[in-house]
């Protein structure tokens, strides 16, 4: 674990973490336009590596201004589940009342995000989480066709299970959970009621969310069009990172089209056409 020097300001009231697995070009863009920034406020920056054994690993190591966990595999494991034990990693290190949990495809432009955030989350003692149900910004027009053939969808197939008729058990036809590419945490809180990020075997963070909603605590609900006007996120860009997806995916194209945007523009990380 690595600390870096601390200026002589006060530190900020919250942390930043971020896990990384095999992804070491995306992890540099996403940190390199954080340094600045964290350095000067202060802000603790906490990165789990789940035993990525690569280059990604060895550029974490050589960063004196992070925090970085080394977790190693205990075997064969969901990618969700790992995700969300490393974070309980960091979650049990941080000292700060708060946490933001960012994806290594999350590339923060505007840094005023941050003190957007922590605003929303401080008006209330008892509100436990702030972020954005949508992994990225698809415009009023997508976004309303994407709902409505969800919710045809939907209620078809509960018709036809009604009548008897073979059909696939109805999906949710709205998101209702925060996605954790950006999403702040009301840390001290969970920490006080005993709560984790991995719960229930499901993806990080969705059953925090409905065990804090069940206690009445609140979840502010940022709209795509406000938070992506600070950063940009690449959909599953991690995933593409690693190679999982095949080579004419639209999200490997997509991830290949910000990472050469981004390695072709020396000294410039606006890379907003191509996420």
């Amino acid at each position: 674990m690595k600390a870096f020097d601390l200026p002589s300001q006060p530190p900020a009231n919250f942390s930043l973490v971020l896990v990384n697995y095999k992804t070491p070009d995306i992890t540099r863009m996403c940190l390199e336009l954080l340094r600045e920034h964290v350095q000067a406020q202060r802000i603790p920056v906490w990165v789990v590596d789940n035993d990525s054994a690569d280059a990604s690993l060895d550029y974490l190591r050589s960063l004196d201004w992070i925090n970085l966990i080394e977790r190693p595999s205990p075997g064969k494991e969901a990618g969700h589940i790992a995700h969300g034990k490393a974070l309980d990693l960091a979650l049990e290190k941080v000292e700060t009342d708060y946490l933001f949990l960012l994806h290594t495809d999350t590339f923060v432009y505007d840094k005023e995000v941050f003190a957007m955030m922590m605003r929303e989350c401080a008006r209330s003692p008892d509100m436990a989480a702030v972020g954005c149900v949508e992994q990225l910004n698809r415009g009023l027009l997508r976004d309303t066709w994407r709902v409505t053939s969800r919710f045809c969808k939907h209620h078809v197939r509960r018709v036809k299970l009604h009548l008897g008729m073979r059909s696939k058990q109805p999906r949710p036809y709205k998101e209702t959970h925060l996605k954790s590419f950006c999403t702040l945490w009301n840390a001290r809180l969970m920490k006080s009621l005993g709560l984790h990020f991995c719960m229930d075997e499901q993806v990080p963070g969705y059953a925090l969310q409905d065990r804090m909603s069940g206690l009445g605590y609140g979840i502010k609900l940022l709209s795509p069009r406000k938070i992506f006007s600070y950063l940009d996120h690449i959909q599953a860009g991690t995933v593409a990172a690693a190679g999982i997806y095949g080579e004419n995916h639209r999200r490997t194209k997509m991830y290949q089209a910000t990472l050469k945007r981004f390695q072709g523009q020396p000294g410039k990380t606006d890379i907003r056409a191509s996420a």
